[in-house]
């Protein structure tokens, strides 16, 4: 063999292993990309222990059309009876006056569920996080098993974390919430798909599907409550109470 044709094989080999990763990687978008649209006709009506409606956009205290049109979502099914708790999640963004679980807890207040019957995730800067928190306060709460409420491309993500956190997930995306245009459908499944990988390679970058995320890294002296993580340097909106114990007799 010329020396010519021995610098070439390991170029060669390296130029296949390559191909062959990118071939495999572009295999499992496309894989993760039915599964999002697959799942985001889903309905999955049926009893659970909480319907967890994860956080939008929030002006001011009053949640964003997106955000308003998950929790009236979440409110119809809780008056079908399907679970005894609504879990909101989503810590605060420029105003820390705010969380998107507060804000969200004190919409559903409003509209008629009870106190007793709503608990607030109020420090998570992304979808990771809080289902993170989530599955603390359903393992306080001795709750096994949840509907997720968003839009229609988010939901598969949101069940991969939650089942992560051991939780049995259902979904239940609101109603009309997938992008008009093809174009746009197929950038939110997109972006949906990366979203998901960089969570199961362990990469170190912030969620992008929320508009607005929480500046820092909140202190680690934790206060563990049911309705949230409080820490000494944030805010919550809902101080730590009791833990579940029930549809509201009222």
């Amino acid at each position: 063999m010329s020396e010519a044709a021995a610098h070439r094989s390991p170029r060669r080999h390296w130029m296949l292993w390559l191909g062959a990763l990118a071939a495999s990687a572009l295999a499992w978008l496309a894989a993760i990309c039915v599964g999002i649209v697959d799942q985001a006709s889903r309905q999955e009506i049926r009893s659970a222990d909480a319907i967890v409606v994860f956080g939008a956009a929030e002006y001011s205290g009053r949640p964003s059309p997106v955000y308003r049109a998950r929790l009236d979502h979440a409110f119809d099914l809780f008056q079908q009876g399907i679970a005894p708790a609504v879990i909101t999640t989503g810590g605060a963004a420029a105003d820390p006056s705010f969380s998107e679980g507060g804000v969200g807890h004190d919409y559903l207040m409003h509209r008629g569920i009870p106190d007793s019957n709503l608990i607030a995730e109020t420090l998570g800067s992304d979808t990771a996080q809080s289902a993170e928190r989530v599955g603390v306060i359903m393992r306080t709460n001795h709750m096994h098993s949840c509907i997720a409420v968003s839009d229609a491309y988010h939901v598969f993500r949101i069940r991969k974390l939650l089942e992560h956190e051991g939780m049995q997930v259902y979904v239940s995306p609101r109603p009309d919430s997938r992008p008009h245009s093809q174009w746009q459908r197929a950038e939110a499944v997109l972006r949906e798909a990366i979203s998901y990988m960089v969570w199961r390679l362990h990469v170190p970058v912030l969620d992008r599907f929320h508009s607005e995320q929480v500046e820092g890294t909140p202190a680690q002296d934790w206060h563990r409550g049911v309705e949230g993580f409080c820490t000494v340097r944030t805010p919550c909106d809902i101080l730590a109470g009791p833990a579940f114990t029930g549809p509201s007799t009222s």
